[in-house]
């Protein structure tokens, strides 16, 4: 008899989750969307190889008319954003923010979105492991698909001083897949605790290992400390690189690919245009690589990295930019 009280209880809790969270997803998915990108890849055509467009798929969410985020990865060298609602309305927008080692960023609508309710951003610092969680978004390109599960750890970059590479993720046995990225992973206050950001996975697919961005992270980065978007993927040079690109001082950016109507694309900043692997990893040789940013010569340190943070967040649009880089083998600047 008390074996069939107990799974009575436990049916009718699991009755109640499943309707709370079914109302939950009523409640906060017009706020969620879809992002339609278009960049600029390399692609070999027979001996020769060239820029071409490449389409991208991603989610976000509003929270507030014009403003939405999404993770880094999804719009960081955008040509084009589009931004798709449930109700089937498109609007264009413009990458405000971003940051690639938190993987999060702030994009504005061409116009504000009417009519939708934006959602609330909460306190991932009280976020528990064990805790449920469920996200919205479009794997695969099945928009508004949502997924559940629970919190299963948080790695945080407790040591950083500076903005770029200040990381916090939470995992999540959640189920995330391509088009996921930049989705709201919400609590079961239906308030939003973190922006899908990646999986790890031995065959490519989801095998229960999934990473969001903090809510914290995302309002400090983005909302409170509002560094613009440069427009410009670049890398970081060892002093061995350095050396192996003949780069005049310990480090340097290696640019690789530059949005055309970015401030650093209108600067002239030039992107890579020959396919390389480097330990492993493929990269674009042949682009600028930047020694200076407005008198502060770029060393790999946090030190470094929080002036020109600091910098960044303190210019101005009427402000000049003077950037020092390296092109075939000369020392140039460029400036606005």
């Amino acid at each position: 008899m008390r074996h069939f009280v107990f799974t009575l209880f436990l049916l009718a809790s699991i009755s109640i989750k499943s309707q709370d969270l079914s109302v939950l997803y009523k409640k906060v998915n017009p706020a969620v969307v879809v992002i339609l990108t278009e960049e600029k890849a390399l692609k070999q055509v027979g001996a020769y190889s060239k820029m071409v467009n490449s389409e991208g798929l991603g989610s976000g969410f509003l929270i507030s008319e014009n403003q939405i985020l999404t993770a880094a990865h999804v719009v960081d060298v955008a040509e084009r954003v589009l931004v798709k609602f449930t109700d089937g309305k498109t609007i264009k927008a413009t990458v405000t923010s971003s940051f690639k080692d938190p993987d999060i960023a702030l994009i504005t609508l061409a116009f504000p979105k009417k009519n939708t309710k934006p959602v609330t951003l909460g306190d991932s610092d009280l976020t528990k492991v064990g805790e449920r969680i469920f996200v919205v978004g479009a794997p695969f390109g099945l928009a508004h698909s949502l997924s559940s599960g629970y919190i299963s750890g948080r790695m945080k970059n407790d040591g950083a001083l500076n903005p770029f590479t200040n990381s916090e993720y939470l995992q999540t046995d959640a189920a995330i897949n391509t088009g996921n990225s930049g989705g709201p992973m919400f609590n079961l206050k239906g308030e939003v605790i973190g922006i899908v950001s990646h999986i790890k996975s031995i065959t490519g697919g989801f095998q229960g290992i999934g990473f969001a961005a903090s809510s914290n992270i995302a309002k400090e980065l983005l909302l409170d400390r509002n560094i613009p978007w440069s427009g410009a993927e670049v890398l970081p040079l060892s002093e061995s690189a350095s050396k192996v690109l003949n780069v005049p001082q310990k480090n340097g950016l290696l640019v690789q690919r530059v949005v055309s109507s970015s401030p650093y694309g209108k600067l002239g900043l030039r992107g890579g245009n020959v396919k390389a692997t480097i330990d492993k990893n493929d990269i674009l040789l042949g682009g600028d690589i930047i020694l200076a940013i407005n008198g502060i010569r770029f060393e790999m340190t946090d030190e470094t990295l929080k002036k020109i943070g600091d910098y960044a967040a303190s210019v101005k649009p009427e402000d000049p930019i003077v950037l020092e880089v390296l092109r075939e083998g000369k020392i140039i600047s460029l400036r606005n």
